[in-house]
C-alpha cells in the first residue's frame, strides 16, 4: 500500500519531469505526454474509488516516511484518502484532461507552448499532493507548489506589463494566506506535541478534548484556517485578486481559477472541520463572511465588461455560498456544489472567446435601452450598489491602503546603506550572534529571554527594507539572506536547540544566495538592472532567468529545498508562550518570499527595456 500511495502521488511529478526533457518544437508529443499522464491518473482514481467503496469506504491513512527527525520533531510524509479527497481527485483529473485537450489546439504555435504544459503538470502535481495529504506538513508542500505555479501561469505572457504585475499581486495574496497555515502548524505542534495527522483528527472527540479548556486557542486556530482558505479561494476580504488572475491564457484561467485552485480553500475547510466544528462563534462568522462574499461577487459580476472577469466574480459568489454550506455542516451539499460550479466555470471560460463575437452582435442588434432591472430598489440604493460594484467594493484599494502601503512605508523608512555596507552589517550580525551564543551561559536569564525577539525584529526590518527597495538589486537580495540569518540566531537562544538544525536551515539559503548573487553580477556586466521597473531580461537571458528563479525558490523555502524543512524546524523550537516571536518569524518568512519573487519579476519579466524588440507594454 505504501508504494502504491507513493506512486499515485508522484505520478504527476513523473509526468512533469518527463515533459521537461521533451523538445519545445514537438507540440504533439508534449500535449500527448501531458494528456496521457493525467488520463492514467484519472483512471487510477476511478478504479481506486470503486475498490474503496466495495471495501467499506473507510478512510485510508498511509504514512510514507520521515524526512527529518529531531528532538520532539518528526517531519513525515503522510497520505490520506476519503470521500472528500476522492471527489476532488476525480474532479481535478477530469477537468485537467479536458483543458489539456483543449489547449493542444488553442496554444498551437504559441511561444511558450512547452512552458505552459510544464507548468500545468506542475500545478496538477501540487493539487494532487494537497488533496491526498495526510497532515499539515504534506499539505503545505502542495500548497507552495500551487502558489508558484499560479504565479507562472498568470505571468505566462511575460513580455507584457499587466500579466506580470497581476501575477505578483496574486502571489502576494497567496503569501498572506500562508501566514495562517504556518501559524496553524505551529499551534498544532504545541497542542498535540506532534505533527498531528488528519487520521487522528477524524476523531472529533479527541480534538474537542484538547480544545475544551482552551476555547480561545481553538478560535485562534479557526481564524488562521479561514485566512488561509479565504486567500486561496478569493473570499472576503481577499476577493479582488481573482479577476486579475485572468491575465493568463484562457485554458489556465479555466483550470486554475475557474475550477480547481479557487476551490482549494473550501477543501481546506472540509479537511480541518474537526478543528473548529465546536466553535459556534467562528461558524456564525464563516456563514456571514460567505454570504457577504456571495453578495459582493454576484453584484460585481453584473457590471463587468470582460467576460472572463464576469465569470470570475460569479464563481467567487458561488464559493461564498459553499463556505456557508460547510459552516452549516452540509458537507455533501458543498461537495456537489463544488463539482457543479467547477464544471460550469470551466465550460464558460473555455467558450468565452466564442461568446465575444456573439455579444458584439447582441449589443449591435438586440440591445434594449429601455429595459428595466428585474429587482426594483430606490434609485439611490441602485446607484450606490452600481458604483460600489464598479469599484469592486474598494477591496483592492483597501488591501493596498491598509496592508501593502504600510508595509512598504515601514521598509522605506528603515535606513540601510549601499550593498557594500549591507554586506558588512550581515557579517557583524552573524559574528555578534555567534559570540553571544558562545557566552550564553554568562548572560542574564531575562536578557536571554529577550534576545530572540531582538534578532527576529532586526531580521524583520531587514526584509521589509528588501521588499520596499527601489534601486539596488544586490542590496535587496543580501537583505533577504540577512533576514534568514537573524531568524536562525534568534531561535538559537531557545533551550533544547541543536546547532545542526541551523546548519540544515541555512545550508540551502547560503548556497542559493551565493549563486543568485553570481547571476546578478554576471547580468550587470552586460545589462542595466534595478528594481525601479520591469526589465524583461528573460527575453535575451532565459537561462539566467530560469536559474535565478530556482535560487528565489530556494531562499523562499520552496518544497524540495532544505529551507522548507528548516523553516518547519525553526517553528518547532518556538515555545508556546512566544506568540509574538512566532508572528514576527512567520511574517518575516512570508515577506521574504515576496521580496525574492519581486526581484525575479522586476529583473527578468515584463516588457524588455530595449525598445527594438517591440513588445507591448500593456494588455488589452
Amino acid at each position: 500500500m505504501i508504494y502504491v500511495a507513493f506512486t499515485i502521488v508522484c505520478w504527476p511529478i513523473f509526468g512533469f519531469i518527463l515533459s521537461l526533457l521533451l523538445s519545445k518544437y514537438n507540440e504533439e508529443l508534449i500535449s500527448k505526454v501531458a494528456f496521457g499522464f493525467i488520463l492514467i491518473h484519472l483512471l487510477t482514481a476511478l478504479v481506486l474509488g470503486v475498490v474503496w467503496l466495495l471495501c467499506g469506504h473507510q478512510p485510508i491513512n498511509v504514512r510514507e516516511f520521515s524526512i527529518y527527525k529531531a528532538y520532539k520533531y518528526d517531519f513525515y510524509i503522510d497520505f490520506y484518502i476519503d470521500h472528500i479527497g476522492l471527489i476532488f481527485w476525480v474532479l481535478g483529473a477530469l477537468l485537467s484532461a479536458i483543458v489539456i485537450k483543449y489547449s493542444r489546439y488553442y496554444l498551437h504555435r504559441e511561444e511558450g507552448y512547452k512552458r505552459f504544459f510544464n507548468t500545468l503538470l506542475f500545478f496538477y502535481a501540487g493539487f494532487t499532493i494537497i488533496i491526498l495529504s495526510g497532515n499539515l506538513e504534506t499539505l503545505l508542500i502542495g500548497w507552495e507548489i500551487l502558489g508558484i505555479s499560479s504565479f507562472l501561469l498568470i505571468a505566462f505572457y511575460r513580455n507584457r506589463y499587466l500579466p506580470v504585475k497581476n501575477a505578483v499581486k496574486v502571489f502576494s495574496i497567496y503569501r498572506v494566506g500562508d501566514v495562517g497555515l504556518i501559524l496553524v502548524m505551529w499551534l498544532s505542534h504545541h497542542i498535540w506535541q506532534e505533527n498531528i495527522s488528519f487520521d487522528k483528527l477524524y476523531s472529533s472527540a479527541l480534538v474537542h478534548a484538547h480544545f475544551e479548556e482552551l476555547s480561545s486557542l481553538g478560535l485562534v486556530v479557526a481564524i488562521m484556517i479561514y485566512i488561509t482558505a479565504a486567500a486561496k479561494s478569493a473570499q472576503f476580504p481577499f476577493s479582488s485578486w481573482l479577476p486579475r488572475a485572468m491575465e493568463g491564457p484562457t485554458p489556465s484561467s479555466a483550470i486554475f481559477y475557474g475550477s480547481l485552485s479557487v476551490h482549494i480553500g473550501a477543501f481546506l475547510l472540509l479537511r480541518t472541520f474537526q478543528f473548529w466544528e465546536n466553535q459556534v462563534v467562528f461558524r456564525v462568522f464563516l456563514v456571514l463572511a460567505g454570504l457577504l462574499s456571495a453578495a459582493i461577487g454576484t453584484l460585481t459580476s453584473r457590471v463587468q465588461s470582460s467576460i472572463k472577469s464576469q465569470v470570475a466574480y460569479a464563481s467567487l459568489g458561488q464559493i461564498g455560498l459553499i463556505f456557508a454550506e460547510i459552516a452549516l455542516g452540509l458537507h455533501w451539499l458543498s461537495l456537489i456544489h463544488i463539482a457543479g460550479n467547477a464544471f460550469l466555470r470551466t465550460y464558460q471560460l473555455l467558450i468565452s472567446p466564442s461568446i465575444v463575437s456573439y455579444k458584439i452582435k447582441e449589443q449591435l442588434y438586440e440591445f434594449d435601452l429601455t429595459a428595466q432591472p428585474k429587482v426594483k430598489l430606490p434609485a439611490k440604493w441602485m446607484n450606490t450598489l452600481y458604483i460600489l460594484s464598479l469599484k469592486e467594493w474598494n477591496l483592492d484599494s483597501n488591501m493596498y491602503h491598509y496592508v501593502w502601503n504600510p508595509i512598504k512605508s515601514i521598509g522605506s523608512k528603515w535606513v540601510v546603506f549601499n550593498f557594500k555596507y549591507v554586506f558588512y552589517i550581515a557579517s557583524l550580525t552573524m559574528l555578534g550572534g555567534i559570540v553571544m551564543l558562545f557566552f550564553k551561559s554568562s548572560l542574564a536569564p531575562n536578557v536571554i529571554h529577550q534576545l530572540p525577539l531582538v534578532f527576529a525584529a532586526f531580521g524583520c526590518m531587514m526584509v521589509l527594507k528588501a521588499f520596499s527597495e527601489r534601486d539596488s538589486v544586490r542590496k535587496s537580495w543580501t537583505l533577504i539572506m540577512l533576514n534568514h540569518i537573524s531568524i536562525a540566531i534568534a531561535i538559537s537562544f531557545n533551550e533544547h536547540f541543536n546547532i545542526q538544525h541551523n546548519l540544515w536551515y541555512l545550508s540551502g539559503i547560503l548556497v542559493c544566495w551565493v549563486f543568485g548573487l553570481w547571476i546578478l553580477n554576471r547580468l550587470r556586466q552586460t545589462e542595466w538592472v534595478s528594481l525601479s521597473r520591469f526589465f524583461g531580461h528573460a527575453y535575451e537571458h532565459p537561462r539566467y532567468a530560469f536559474l535565478f528563479l530556482l535560487m528565489c525558490l530556494g531562499v523562499a523555502g520552496f518544497p524540495i529545498t532544505p529551507t522548507f524543512i528548516g523553516e518547519d524546524l525553526i517553528f518547532s523550537h518556538i515555545h508556546a508562550d512566544q506568540v509574538l516571536l512566532a508572528i514576527i518569524v512567520a511574517f518575516s518568512l512570508i515577506i521574504n518570499g515576496l521580496a525574492a519573487i519581486r526581484i525575479y519579476a522586476r529583473v527578468f519579466l515584463g516588457p524588455h527595456i530595449k525598445n527594438y524588440h517591440g513588445v507591448a507594454k500593456r494588455s488589452f
